[in-house]
């Protein structure tokens, strides 16, 4: 299925944005000890667009700064330098106004164990200003869409793995957002539930699902090969590469996808390598 015509409109921008962290200086025990502390960027002079009606995967290895720099999308973290919008609007750590129009999967589901799924979910879109008879209306919506109408009234105690994405994603996706942001979302899952959400996904980023904005970030090759309309790949927090899968592979000048994905991310890595030899 191919990718809803986006007119060019970046629905979700990044833009040189940088972000360091502090650490404890070699030999120093614990943060308060004598000492400079180093500082690490995370994120560093990162750029990127995600438009509308579009799988936009965010590929790197683990540690190159995707998830840094989604959290500064969501809000949580504020760049050191650089801006990020979301539907044209200025993402501000904490600012609701562009909270509000994202749903957000991260690797730590943070369900509440003692509730239902429903519970989860619902109070979800109570905290997002929806009416409890709204909330509930959307819940049996995802509910069927995600075929877990089975799991509603159980307690999230002890659900497995893609029993605890499915509840996740319908919680992220409650009050409707038009911009959605995956973080390797697909970590522990089996094939069925991997496959099931691929489709819920490309549903989504069709126009009788909405036409969704959608950043799925990852690690691992085939996602991205069988899911993503684009690709922006990142390595030490930067920016390195982007396009389709296609368009990747001929820059590169590679036939498999992981060669070339190895090659563009790790091209500075592999000269100096070269250059000791």
């Amino acid at each position: 299925m191919a990718a809803a015509d986006t007119g060019g409109f970046a629905m979700i921008e990044i833009d040189d944005v940088v972000k360091h962290f502090r650490l404890p200086a070699p030999g120093v025990m614990g943060w308060f000890g004598r000492g400079h502390a180093a500082t690490v960027a995370a994120v560093n002079g990162l750029s990127l667009r995600a438009e509308d009606g579009c799988i936009t995967g965010l590929l790197g290895a683990n540690g190159a700064g995707k998830t840094t720099a989604l959290r500064m999308v969501a809000g949580l973290l504020a760049p050191d330098r650089g801006t990020l919008r979301v539907d044209g609007l200025a993402v501000c750590a904490g600012q609701v106004s562009t909270q509000a129009r994202l749903g957000i999967l991260s690797d730590a589901r943070g369900l509440y164990p003692r509730l239902s799924a429903r519970e989860n979910i619902e109070y979800y879109g109570l905290l997002h200003g929806m009416s409890a008879a709204a909330a509930r209306r959307r819940c049996e919506q995802l509910a069927h869409w995600l075929d877990m109408g089975h799991l509603l009234e159980r307690r999230c105690a002890g659900f497995s793995q893609g029993e605890r994405m499915k509840t996740a994603l319908a919680r992220a996706l409650v009050h409707d957002p038009h911009n959605i942001i995956l973080d390797e979302p697909t970590n522990g899952l089996d094939v069925l539930a991997n496959r099931a959400l691929r489709e819920f996904l490309r549903w989504l980023r069709a126009p009788e699902g909405g036409g969704k904005c959608i950043i799925f970030s990852t690690h691992i090759m085939p996602e991205v090969e069988r899911l993503c309309d684009r690709v922006v790949v990142i390595a030490a927090g930067r920016t390195v590469a982007e396009g389709s899968v296609a368009q990747l592979l001929a820059q590169a000048q590679e036939a498999d996808f992981e060669d070339a994905f190895v090659k563009l991310a790790f091209a500075d890595t592999m000269a100096e390598r070269a250059g000791g030899r």
